[in-house]
């Protein structure tokens, strides 16, 4: 029975890893979609989302069956609810990803960033790429400076985050106001997507040491 219990733990932790290979994937797809203004690429990313939301909720059913019929204690336990949490915040992570792709299809022909501040979310993009593929690496490796570089990472998404505000309320800012929602969603998805990914970074170092303290400068 041991056995058995411990081959679901390693199940429910490559399930996690898939969710996250996929929304690594969404957001590569979704900042290509964003640059080249391509609603073809945008409307992949939305589709492809349903599997994300399929695998998490495969996710938390097997995790709930666990719970139910093997009544895990101690590290087993924290390993389980961590890993309900964590597929949540993956979720979440795929459809920020779909709205990011969203705003392409809805503003084509036209391109949902100006020129002006597009270096911006050029370094945005970049970043939460970056995020994305630490997550796959940390969720299959557990190396705490992983997490710790995850966090650092959301330190400058939120700097981002902070620019574009200040140059939407710039006097020399002199785009329509359609696309001065559209930039400021964009940047909430960026921020947004990152804060998740703080969330899984701080589940799994809870998870390895037993402590939230080693995270700084990240959210819950």
């Amino acid at each position: 029975m041991r056995k058995a219990f411990q081959e679901e733990l390693a199940t429910i932790n490559e399930e996690l890893i898939k969710i996250a290979e996929l929304v690594a994937n969404a957001m590569d797809e979704s900042v290509a979609a964003l640059q080249a203004s391509d609603t073809e690429k945008a409307q992949e990313v939305i589709a492809a989302d349903a599997r994300i939301d399929f695998l998490q909720h495969e996710l938390d059913e097997r995790s709930i069956d666990v719970l139910a019929l093997e009544g895990p204690v101690a590290s087993d336990l924290r390993l389980v609810v961590g890993s309900l949490r964590m597929s949540i915040s993956l979720e979440r992570m795929g459809d920020l990803a779909r709205h990011i792709a969203q705003l392409v299809r809805l503003r084509f022909p036209a391109e949902v960033i100006p020129a002006s501040i597009r270096p911006t979310f050029e370094e945005f993009a970049a970043t939460d790429r970056q995020i994305a593929r630490d997550l796959v690496e940390l969720l299959r490796t557990r190396e705490l400076d992983v997490a710790q570089r995850i966090v650092e990472a959301n330190t400058r998404v939120n700097e981002l985050h902070a620019s574009v505000f200040q140059q939407i309320a710039a006097g020399e800012w002199d785009a329509n106001a359609a696309t001065s929602v559209d930039v400021a969603l964009a940047s909430r998805y960026f921020e947004r997507f990152a804060d998740h990914g703080v969330s899984v970074a701080r589940k799994v170092t809870y998870l390895v040491s037993g402590d939230w303290e080693p995270m700084h400068n990240g959210i819950g």
